[in-house]
């Protein structure tokens, strides 16, 4: 098992000097979901630099480094912000705004610190760069957009990924969260993150005037019968050991105080840590909304349309371990935690599952100890810089390398 040299550790003391200016610059211009167009610019030029071979595939960057006979190992950073108006009193807030898909002018934020994932691995791809003396294989350094709409990892698969870059043996990936604190990582063996999907949920009824009730079809009352009747999905459906979630997260519907609408739109969404689950869930919200529609005398059938389809993480158990091991060696036991599953969800699976090979993902701490950290996607969401940045490329770098391995 390699970790990183003394030349390696040395040289990440001097980092600091780059990856904050970098990281604060990408905090004040965040892009949203599929537009990450000077993210992109600036991600390919440091690899380019770093001299890597550099591809843009389905909206994202992919840089390969090649160092002798060896395995071939990914990285994989995201790169979206989110249509959030910042509210965290950094010096380098966001003030950026920017056009979603809609047309609509929205305010946008670095809020689930993905810029830091952008900085952190680009800190790991340099230091092998520098350093191709001490490690022999492949490294491929994958920077990928819109993980806030479960659209960058499909997108980029589509495009050809698998026909475009070297077989990776293994696929890493990380997350900087609120917990642990700076200056560690939590990873595990098996789910990490949470299967999810969302669901549009349209129900119909027949619109009349508020004197006149008896003349509708009310599908405000469908709607919220629909609502109290979801409960028992997971209270009375799923076994109590089983996870399970099911939110109603919006329910649009009406007007006027004295209009009756022909219709009700929900948006829900549901989370488990098995495909299984998620799809009980699903089904059963359907089932649920087919018989309310029945019993209210609902003219048409409700429509249901499915998006935002997040996979399972699952650690590859054998990898895991290499990973935690790696890691632990280079920064200390203390440092390195076991990660509970988290409620979350990412598409992170989407590339290893399209590759057919092994993959690894765990998070690493943001907020310095005795801090109260914000959660992701708050507009109060604002990074202890180091020992974050140093912490994320160190883990990065280190498992890599372990996994590339050594020469001589």
């Amino acid at each position: 098992m390699s970790t990183l040299t003394p030349a390696m550790t040395a040289a990440l003391e001097e980092y600091a000097s780059w990856q904050e200016p970098l990281f604060e610059d990408l905090h004040r211009h965040p892009e949203l979901s599929m537009q990450e167009e000077r993210t992109t610019g600036i991600v390919a030029e440091q690899l380019e630099g770093f001299g890597y071979a550099v591809q843009r595939i389905g909206g994202g960057v992919v840089g390969v480094l090649e160092s002798g006979a060896g395995p071939t190992i990914l990285h994989r950073a995201d790169m979206d912000g989110l249509p959030v108006r910042e509210d965290s009193g950094l010096p380098y807030a966001s003030e950026h705004t920017q056009a979603d898909a809609d047309g609509v002018e929205q305010p946008t934020m670095h809020a689930c610190g993905h810029d830091a994932h952008i900085v952190t691995a680009l800190g790991a791809a340099r230091l092998l760069a520098e350093h191709r003396e001490d490690w022999s294989g492949t490294f491929i350094a994958l920077f990928q957009p819109g993980e806030e709409i479960a659209a960058g990892a499909r997108a980029m698969v589509e495009d050809g990924l698998a026909e475009k870059i070297p077989t990776p043996d293994a696929c890493l990936g990380q997350h900087v969260m609120g917990d642990p604190v700076a200056g560690r990582i939590a990873v595990a063996p098996g789910p990490m993150f949470s299967a999810s999907v969302s669901m549009r949920l349209t129900v119909h009824g027949a619109g009349s005037h508020g004197s006149m009730p008896h003349r509708s079809v009310d599908p405000i009352v469908l709607a919220a019968a629909i609502v109290t009747r979801l409960q028992t999905l997971v209270a009375r459906e799923i076994a109590p050991g089983d996870f399970g979630v099911v939110t109603v997260g919006a329910l649009h519907a009406g007007s006027g105080p004295n209009i009756i609408p022909d219709r009700a739109q929900m948006l829900l969404n549901f989370r488990a840590y098995s495909d299984e689950i998620l799809d009980q869930l699903v089904e059963g919200v359907q089932r649920i909304a087919r018989a309310e529609s029945e019993a209210a005398r609902s003219p048409r059938e409700p429509e249901v349309e499915l998006f935002n389809h997040y996979p399972l993480t699952d650690n590859d158990p054998e990898l895991a371990e290499a990973v935690r091991a790696a890691v632990a060696a280079q920064l200390g036991e203390e440092r390195v935690e076991v990660m509970e599953p988290s409620t979350g969800s990412e598409d992170f699976s989407i590339i290893p599952d399209a590759l057919g090979v092994p993959s690894c993902y765990w998070v690493f701490g943001g907020y310095a100890e005795g801090r109260d950290p914000a959660p992701n996607h708050s507009p109060l969401w604002s990074l202890d810089l180091q020992p974050t940045l140093r912490t994320g490329t160190e883990a990065a770098a280190a498992a890599a390398v372990a996994l590339l391995g050594g020469r001589g």
